[in-house]
């Protein structure tokens, strides 16, 4: 394999995709490539993927580089961290195998990683899912006891426009078929109007749905400027309090946009869910959410004390819609149609044969055949 490009360097793979353009070289650092950061990169069609990290350390099957194999992305896999100071942002490399390149010398090396790859890694790391299972309730357990005040402490929610009290709320997170499930409840959209949130990058999935997003919330990290400024009410999720602990507000001044900021424990999706809850939501439909062992090991998470704790508090007002695609994969074939067709054809056409006018033409029509047959 021999490919050349222009470099786009970042340790953080979801702030690179958001700059990369197609055809180029993309390098980062990340240990254990998720599933949503491998879609972000598949959007932006880089010629290839240079990892300093291992793709898959084998800790749990993580479903990121078989998504970039799929697509037709090659993975250069561990090229050790030393790459990430080797190459600047801008700079043109050239792949040969494994060999990185950069003004004819060779900076790097490593391996072409392949789909064996990803089957063999994948099925070494199943054997460790238990042990992990262990540690993630065993964390989460833990965790609880010093959450708990999500549930039972009043929620002091920030100043908003947004009117809640009596609405249907749906908010899209960038997870797991989350593209495929918005397509399903497209026409739910579309008859219901419920609020919508986007959380992160979830607001440009909406967009690019055709929806613009009522409300903005999360970190800001993974969302694109487009976004940020399509006239959406924005609210910056706070991990505490200081001037540090909202660090996507700086991100939304520099665009000269103004943000409400809510402090509280957790996910920006949990954040999203209380907030919505504690407005008066009067049904909370949810896409693309995190809830399963695999999605928070991927978001590097060692619990799920607050996501727990928020759909306890929420109980029956959540509908949690992931996967609803999955139930609606088949398209109807031409014998489907011709037998809709059918049944709407025929009772038409058997009321108006009933009509004396239509009889007395049809009977006039066979006449005129009778005598230019001869019969």
């Amino acid at each position: 394999m021999q490919v050349s490009g222009i470099a786009r360097i970042d340790k953080k793979t979801k702030h690179l995709a958001l700059r990369l353009q197609k055809g180029e070289i993309a390098v980062i650092d990340h240990k254990d490539i998720d599933s949503t950061c491998a879609r972000m990169l598949v959007a932006r069609r880089p010629s290839v993927v240079i990892n300093a990290s291992a793709s898959m350390s084998g800790r749990y099957p993580n479903t990121g580089p078989s998504i970039l194999i799929s697509a037709g992305i090659p993975i250069i896999d561990s090229a050790g961290p030393e790459i990430m100071s080797l190459i600047r942002e801008g700079e043109t490399l050239l792949i040969k195998d494994g060999r990185i390149l950069k003004d004819g010398a060779v900076i790097a090396e490593g391996a072409l990683f392949t789909e064996l790859d990803v089957k063999r890694i994948a099925k070494e790391s199943r054997a460790n899912l238990a042990q992990e299972l262990q540690s993630f309730a065993e964390n989460t357990l833990r965790y609880i006891k010093e959450e708990k005040s999500l549930i039972l402490d009043p929620v002091e929610v920030p100043e908003i426009g947004t009117k809640f009290s009596g609405r249907h709320v749906l908010i899209v997170v960038r997870g797991e078929g989350y593209i495929e499930d918005l397509a399903i409840i497209k026409s739910y959209l579309q008859d219901v109007k419920p609020v919508l949130i986007g959380v992160d990058g979830g607001a440009d999935a909406l967009l690019d749905l055709g929806f613009k997003p009522d409300m903005i919330v999360g970190d800001m990290d993974s969302i694109s400027d487009e976004a940020l400024k399509c006239g959406a009410e924005i609210v910056v999720h706070a991990y505490g309090t200081g001037d540090r602990a909202a660090p996507g507000l700086d991100r939304v001044r520099s665009l000269e946009l103004n943000a409400a900021v809510f402090p509280l424990q957790g996910t920006s999706e949990d954040m999203a869910m209380i907030l919505a809850y504690e407005m008066g939501a009067d049904l909370i439909v949810a896409v693309g959410t995190h809830s399963s062992l695999i999605d928070f090991l991927d978001k590097g998470r060692a619990g799920m004390a607050s996501t727990f704790l928020t759909r306890m508090k929420i109980g029956s007002k959540l509908v949690d819609a992931r996967g609803v695609s999955r139930l609606y994969r088949r398209t109807p074939g031409m014998k489907e149609f011709g037998i809709l067709i059918a049944a709407a054809v025929v009772p038409v056409l058997t009321v108006v044969l009933q009509l004396p006018a239509v009889r007395t033409w049809f009977g006039l029509i066979f006449f005129r055949l009778r005598h230019l047959l001869g019969l």
